[in-house]
């Protein structure tokens, strides 16, 4: 077969020649990735998640310029081209296949990611395990890409016998300059170890619901260096890393997503508490908010000219919690104004016999226009 070719090889002009290696060489990689995206395609599953899927979605594109490029660094002896030529052609194939065999490695990254999205799907209502899996995840994608980018930028300049030898001279220097580096960039080393501190204590993890700095937020990702909340009002906060391991924070999904909420309301000392109790409990037992865990009405105050009654109440996680106080403070309010408006808060005035001296006794005829009971 060699002779064969070394035979067509001397029949025919030597750029003709490379150029049919160089055609043949695509022609005969993009075949190779054509029929392993058949066989793929053809297996594949038809349910929502499909491994083979995945794969076709994520690998297909490098494949494209792998393939290819691989055929072509193989079918290099065969080509007939001057040293002064093949040495700068040979190193840009070399090169070009280690950049794109870098970019294989990371999409091939995003295909275990996806499996690991399928199997700890976050659409539960109690995902704590889920949150956890995906923050370790996240974090590890960001440091494997950062290695990968760096060690493909360090396998092309290795690849080059001057930055080889100049590397060899510096090593004399690396103990000085990593002591230098290590003063100058001790503020991102510190974040890029406080991001390995999180990734695995995990203080916080994606999707938790937090109070930071007075505002409430959920985590929307979470970096090598730094933090993004997603802020109640489509805002978004951004924190150093450190910031969570540094200073105090409020986590109101830590071990689990359920939470209590609390409503005050501020009545007259007339207030019926028990048909407020009544109340509550029909207005609970009525929306699918609550959780159905905890349910309690109390005084726990009595101010100068109102009492403080508390409803406390439990939900699934702190959006229903927020939904579910409101739903709470608008009907509590609205059933005493209809039923008992009396016991709304009001200002009294007692006036004593002749001017002079307070009575015990209390009368209900409110002034007109004054606002005040006398």
């Amino acid at each position: 077969m060699r002779d064969v070719l070394e035979n067509w090889s001397g029949n025919m002009p030597s750029s003709l020649w490379n150029l049919l290696i160089t055609v043949s060489a695509v022609i005969l990689g993009l075949i190779i990735k054509l029929i392993l995206k058949a066989l793929l395609a053809f297996y594949k599953n038809r349910n929502d998640y499909s491994l083979f899927r995945s794969i076709i979605t994520n690998i297909g594109r490098p494949m494209n310029h792998f393939v290819p490029l691989l055929m072509l660094n193989l079918m290099l002896p065969l080509m007939d081209m001057q040293k002064r030529f093949y040495v700068p052609f040979s190193k840009g194939v070399e090169i070009a296949l280690i950049i794109s065999f870098a970019v294989l490695l990371v999409r091939s990254f995003n295909v275990f990611e996806d499996y690991v999205y399928h199997t700890y799907d976050l659409n539960k209502a109690d995902n704590l395990k889920e949150r956890k899996i995906r923050t370790q995840l996240q974090f590890i994608r960001k440091v494997i890409v950062t290695l990968i980018v760096f060690i493909t930028v360090a396998v092309i300049l290795l690849s080059f016998d001057n930055v080889r030898k100049i590397g060899a001279g510096l090593l004399t220097g690396v103990g000085v300059g990593g002591i230098i580096i290590g003063f100058a960039a001790q503020r991102s080393l510190a974040n890029f170890l406080a991001g390995f501190q999180i990734a695995f204590t995990q203080p916080i993890r994606i999707d938790d619901v937090l109070v930071v700095e007075g505002e409430w937020g959920r985590v929307e990702d979470i970096t090598l260096t730094y933090v993004v909340l997603n802020i109640w009002d489509q805002r978004r906060l951004i924190l150093p890393i450190n910031y969570f391991i540094e200073k105090p924070f409020q986590n109101w999904t830590r071990t689990t997503s359920e939470i209590l909420g609390t409503v005050f309301l501020y009545f007259d000392y007339s207030v019926p508490v028990d048909a407020l109790r009544t109340e509550f409990d029909r207005l609970l037992d009525t929306t699918p908010l609550w959780d159905k865990r905890v349910k309690v009405v109390q005084v726990t105050d009595a101010k100068e000219r109102t009492v403080e009654i508390r409803a406390l109440m439990s939900a699934r996680n702190s959006s229903q919690a927020f939904d579910l106080r409101c739903y709470i403070r608008e009907n509590m309010i609205k059933f005493v104004k209809d039923n008992y408006p009396n016991s709304l808060p009001v200002t009294r005035l007692i006036i004593g016999e002749g001017g002079s001296g307070v009575e015990d006794s209390v009368s209900r005829d409110q002034a007109p226009g004054s606002g005040l009971q006398v």
